[in-house]
């Protein structure tokens, strides 16, 4: 268990969202009088913990605690009720009351979407949290499914809209600078998308979404990425399909208007369609079903819409009264925090305006004015010393642990030779000075005839591709075949001459072998030679 404060110990977590986590929890003892339910100790509430970066955030937690009253007094039998808000370091945490139930889009994707009646009866009720929050000038700009938790009882289900702080603190400009805008992109109005002001017709837009997915199971702008969802809301219209009643569509596509002025406002919302689901269920009367089909005449726009804060009109500045003022009060008047001391047509020299950091005097180093703060050199030093070390890939071949430097033998570059550059003329010692010689009289030379130019070589003729036999298979091993085969035929046609032209049909005749018939050769020979010389 995690202490929460001095009051509250987080069990387990429940769900985990894009602004924080939210955790079972139980109370140790009862809250003080900065709560808005004390509750008893060991009570089980929900918290939600917000991100570091939120808590973190100066402006963030500064709306935080200004707003406390605003959050904490915001109840409706249709709202999640915040119970505490707990500020502690760099914790940032909501106390709520627990529901027991799944959120509206796990139940659309486990159950399959709800009938047209459903649809209406649930819309209606959170339209009457929305009208409720927005008389006290609250706008909550993200409802979707996922922010209304249905509560079942009697086997009835309670829709109970979430995360109004959340959508409360958003408006901070530490979050903006994060995001583009405050809102999920399939369920963003017009003008959030485009940052125009918003009024409280961005939750009437929402609504109309929200009852849309609740009779088809999905939103009516879809897209492979946020910008196209985006793009959709500014110029695309919804299609109705086919399974929705024609007075539930007027509804649909008035909530869709992308005219915020057009839209009806949460009261109206809520009274049509109560009005819808009377004439569209299956025991209507003809009155019943003539008050749904004249069910646009309901839904009028909001004559006064709550604004968003941070919007013109939508808080009074805080501002300081003059001392003395006893009442003399004016409500347009600018904020004014440093009294005048003096100016043009008064006495005195004009008030020094807001520095943060404090002047550098003219030392001997003539820093200029433009340079950057010695301060602020400390701080961007101080920032970078904390930054935490990137770990990242980092290939073989570039890392100075595993590769030994080679020195590189720096060498004069020379210019290439060829076409286009002058060609490098070799070392010649240098010559003494010579006597200058008398201009000679130039004499008219004819220019130079041209060089006859060479003939261009004649292209060669494409060579013809090489024709192949009838059967173009090739038989591995043919090659050594053929070889043996003439080896072959030379042998028989060498061993048939052997035995023409040679005595060996003698030899085998008379049965003679082959060192008896060498013998009788060289006696004949010898004989032969015997003769000569007797003869001689």
């Amino acid at each position: 268990m995690r202490p929460v404060g001095s009051k509250y110990l987080l069990e387990e977590p429940l769900g985990r969202g894009a602004t924080g986590t939210v955790w079972r929890a139980r109370q140790r003892e009862t809250a003080g009088a900065e709560a808005a339910v004390a509750g008893q100790p060991g009570e089980t509430v929900a918290i939600k913990v917000l991100k570091e970066e939120l808590a973190s955030d100066a402006d963030i937690v500064m709306r935080f605690l200004r707003e406390r009253s605003v959050l904490l007094r915001l109840t409706h039998p249709n709202i999640v009720r915040v119970r505490d808000l707990v500020v502690e370091g760099d914790l940032l945490a909501l106390v709520m009351d627990l529901v027991e139930g799944p959120d509206l889009h796990r139940y659309l994707r486990e159950n399959g979407p709800f009938t047209p009646v459903a649809a209406a009866l649930l819309t209606a009720q959170v339209a009457d949290a929305l009208a409720a929050s927005h008389t006290d000038g609250v706008v909550h700009r993200d409802l979707k499914p996922a922010n209304v938790l249905l509560r079942q009882s009697g086997g009835e289900m309670h829709p109970m809209l979430t995360d109004f702080g959340i959508a409360r603190l958003a408006d901070s400009p530490g979050l903006t600078r994060t995001h583009e805008f405050v809102g999920t992109p399939a369920y963003i109005a017009p003008e959030s998308a485009e940052g125009r002001p918003q009024t409280s017709a961005v939750d009437v837009y929402g609504a109309g979404i929200l009852l849309y997915e609740l009779v088809t199971g999905r939103p009516p702008f879809s897209g492979g990425s946020a910008l196209e969802v985006l793009h959709q809301h500014l110029s695309a219209e919804p299609r109705r399909p086919s399974t929705v009643p024609e007075p539930l569509w007027t509804v649909i596509e008035r909530c869709l208007r992308k005219n915020p002025g057009e839209r009806p406002s949460a009261e109206n919302l809520a009274r049509g369609l109560r009005v819808v689901a009377e004439g569209i269920g299956v025991h209507a009367n003809s009155a019943q079903i003539g008050a749904a089909e004249n069910v646009g005449a309901l839904l009028v726009p909001d004559a006064t819409p709550a604004q968003v804060p941070g919007e013109p009109g939508a808080a009074d500045a805080t501002q300081v009264l003059p001392q003395g003022s006893q009442g003399a009060w004016d409500p347009n008047a600018a904020t004014s925090v440093l009294p005048h001391t003096g100016g043009p047509g008064g006495p005195g020299p004009a008030a020094d305006p807001t520095a943060v950091l404090p002047p550098v005097p003219p030392g001997p180093d003539g820093q200029n004015p433009g340079d950057p703060h010695p301060w602020q050199n400390q701080l961007r030093a101080a920032r970078d010393r904390n930054e935490q070390t990137q770990v990242q890939y980092l290939d073989p071949a570039e890392d100075p642990l595993r590769r030994r430097p080679q020195r590189q033998v720096s060498r004069p570059q020379q210019p290439p030779q060829g076409y286009g550059y002058p060609q490098q003329q070799p070392y010649a010692p240098p010559q003494p000075p010579q006597q200058p010689q008398r201009p000679q009289p130039q004499r008219y030379a004819p220019p130079p005839a041209p060089e006859p130019r060479r003939p261009a070589p004649e292209p060669r003729p494409p060579r013809e591709p090489r024709r192949r036999g009838a059967n173009p298979m090739r038989i591995p091993g043919l090659g050594c075949l053929k070889g043996c085969l003439f080896t072959i035929v030379i042998l028989f046609v060498a061993g048939w001459l052997i035995w023409e032209l040679s005595p060996l049909q003698s030899w085998i005749g008379e049965g003679k072998g082959y060192w008896e018939q060498i013998s009788d050769w060289s006696g004949s020979v010898t004989k032969w030679f015997g003769d000569l010389g007797g003869a001689g």
